[in-house]
């Protein structure tokens, strides 16, 4: 089911005996925390009735066998238990005989307990290591069937691009703040529309802008980590024209903000290693691009996407290469005893814009 359901089956029915959530997205699910704490434990019972136990620390088996006991303390009880996937059996080719028995036992333990749950006991076993697509999608399809026998699953997607934009335009609404859509694209393009950081970034600017004034790209820049990508994307884009003066202004601005330069190489590199990719695809346009790298598990944004394809339209196969190498070049130079930053990368940039 989806949280919106979850919460919905929650205030009309109450709390199930055992719940498995699934799934990386932080703002749906402390919402959903919250509703569970509040449906199934009142305000004096949570001190002595809550207990959280981590799973990469405690056997499944023993968890359940605290499910199992009655607190003399608490007539009802929350039993959360985190790190899912370590409770999971490794395959049967990398598993000795002590963990299959393990396994087993667990499985048989938590079989039992959802047939027959504890009265006044509600269970959260929760994952949230593993998204649904890409790499990680076999190792949650692991989780989910080892936990099949539990009936009442919620899972936690990521938001789309969409519903990520109706979400911040909402909650902009609600703090009366004038965020315009060019601010907002940038806002979602920075947090890569992760819900639980586009809201503490629009409760910051909230806070610094008010209500009186229109939030401005400048106050993004000033108050949101990693905005300064958008000036990166400024800066490989001078570098794909050649523009040896423009690029130096921005490496200019860079460090005038204090910018890290290990990291702002990072991100280039990244960058021309993504374009090179796309290029190596043959993929045309940013929905492809997107469509692509989402595919393999590199969740990207439609933004990000279209400056991909700005950078291979920018850059032909061999200058992408040599781009590739001049960055490594540069961060390898960083490293040494003492460097001076800026000229690093002022070699560098003389190095990419020469004709």
């Amino acid at each position: 089911m989806t949280p919106e359901q979850f919460l919905a089956k929650l205030k009309k029915d109450g709390p199930e005996p055992v719940y498995l959530f699934l799934g990386p997205e932080a703002f749906e699910r402390e919402r959903c925390r919250k509703a569970i704490f509040a449906a199934a434990l009142p305000e004096e019972a949570r001190e002595d009735g809550f207990t959280r136990h981590g799973l990469d620390q405690l056997p499944l088996a023993a968890a359940i066998d605290d499910a199992r006991s009655m607190s003399l303390f608490a007539s009802q009880r929350l039993i959360w238990l985190s790190s899912a996937e370590a409770a999971v059996p490794r395959t049967r080719a990398a598993a000795s005989d002590d963990e299959e028995s393990a396994g087993a036992g667990d499985a048989d333990a938590l079989t039992s307990y959802v047939r027959q749950p504890t009265p006044g006991t509600v269970m959260v076993i929760d994952c949230s290591r593993y998204d649904f697509d890409g790499e990680d999608k076999a190792k949650l399809e692991r989780v989910q069937k080892f936990f099949a026998v539990v009936p009442a699953v919620v899972e936690f997607r990521p938001y789309s691009p969409e519903a990520a934009r109706a979400l911040a335009q909402r909650r902009a609404k609600e703090l009366k703040l004038q965020l315009g859509l060019a601010e907002l694209a940038l806002l979602i393009d920075i947090t890569s529309g992760d819900a639980a950081r586009l809201m503490t970034e629009i409760e910051k600017l909230s806070l610094y802008a008010g209500t009186e004034r229109k939030v401005t790209a400048e106050d993004i820049g000033a108050l949101v980590a990693e905005a300064h990508s958008s000036t990166i994307f400024a800066l490989v884009a001078a570098l794909g024209r050649s523009d040896r003066t423009r690029a130096l202004e921005i490496l200019d601005s860079l460090s005038r903000e204090g910018e890290y330069m290990p990291l702002a190489l990072t991100f280039l590199s990244t960058q021309f290693r993504m374009a090179l990719a796309a290029r190596a695809a043959g993929l045309r346009g940013s929905g492809q691009i997107q469509a692509h790298f989402t595919k393999l598990g590199a969740r990207i944004w439609p933004a990000r996407a279209q400056e991909i394809e700005r950078t291979v339209e920018a850059f032909p196969k061999a200058r992408l290469e040599k781009a590739i190498g001049r960055v490594f070049a540069a961060d390898r130079d960083l490293r040494d005893a003492r460097p001076d930053d800026r000229i690093v990368m002022e070699e560098m940039i003389l190095a990419l814009t020469a004709k």
